[in-house]
């Protein structure tokens, strides 16, 4: 399914970025289907290239009574049932080598967390899927460094790789964009993504659950859009407070529509 909208997506189209936003994990199926919907009508209007995020497990967690999914082959099931049904591709992330063939069945891209976004061995496992694999930059390396996990997954005969920003550590309990890495990483001559909302964590808090500035979205969207960001990464949900995983810097899904057509114009503006 992804692809009919690689040509949309390439590096080097700057007529119009691409979206991948969604929960940040699978909470059930009437949540996934009602966030889906929403947004292929909002990017429908806007002819913004689109793809599903949801993560079908989430393995990074803070504290060990943090949510951490409903299922694997159940969240797996409803990815697969948002990209049939709406006819969109569907990205989710892997954290061992062993689940790259396993969410391959079921998605169009596999997305590599930023953590392990050094791990040899997954990168290969996901490269030899064949499905189009996005790269989370670590909050620890420079935009420079991911030229080294593009070359893995590449030299595993891969070539359909995507690079995603997602801020890097400003101390113990902040994050900073540096904006220059998002040419630098386009350099590559592979599509670069902002995530414009995990790069406004705020990590590593004394309760174990992970803060954010939320209000500041716009500024991080406006900003990669107007420095030539291929596309960008957005976790939405219409209940943030509420969303069992990340909810304190989500966008609520009913500035989705607003934030995007500014974005609109703003591409426009600098093309």
């Amino acid at each position: 399914m992804i692809q009919q909208y690689l040509p949309a997506i390439q590096h080097g189209n700057s007529s119009r970025f691409f979206l991948m936003a969604g929960p940040c994990a699978i909470e059930g199926e009437e949540m996934a289907m009602r966030i889906a919907e929403r947004i292929v009508k909002i990017t429908d209007k806007f002819e913004i290239p689109y793809i599903f995020k949801g993560s079908y497990r989430k393995a990074n967690r803070s504290r060990a009574d943090s949510f951490t999914g409903i299922g694997d082959e159940k969240a797996l099931r409803i990815l697969e049932k948002v990209g049939q049904t709406f006819g969109v591709p569907t990205v989710t992330d892997i954290h061992e080598s062993q689940e790259a063939a396993v969410a391959a069945a079921y998605v169009d891209v596999l997305q590599i967390p930023a953590f392990l976004c050094r791990q040899t061995e997954l990168l290969v496992a996901a490269a030899e899927t064949d499905k189009v694999i996005n790269i989370k930059k670590g909050q620890f390396l420079s935009a420079a460094s991911m030229k080294f996990a593009v070359d893995k997954v590449k030299d595993a005969g891969n070539e359909k790789v995507f690079l995603t920003d997602r801020g890097n550590t400003f101390g113990y309990q902040d994050l900073i964009v540096d904006f220059r890495g998002l040419p630098e990483m386009r350099s590559f001559g592979v599509p670069t993504v902002m995530d414009c909302t995990h790069s406004l964590q705020q990590p590593n808090q004394s309760s174990g659950v992970t803060g954010g500035k939320p209000q500041l979205i716009e500024t991080i969207a406006k900003a990669a859009i107007a420095v030539g960001a291929d596309g960008l990464f957005i976790e939405t949900h219409p209940d943030p407070a509420n969303a069992k995983s990340d909810g304190a810097n989500m966008l609520h899904l009913d500035l989705l529509e607003g934030l995007l057509e500014k974005l609109v114009r703003v591409r426009e503006a600098v093309i």
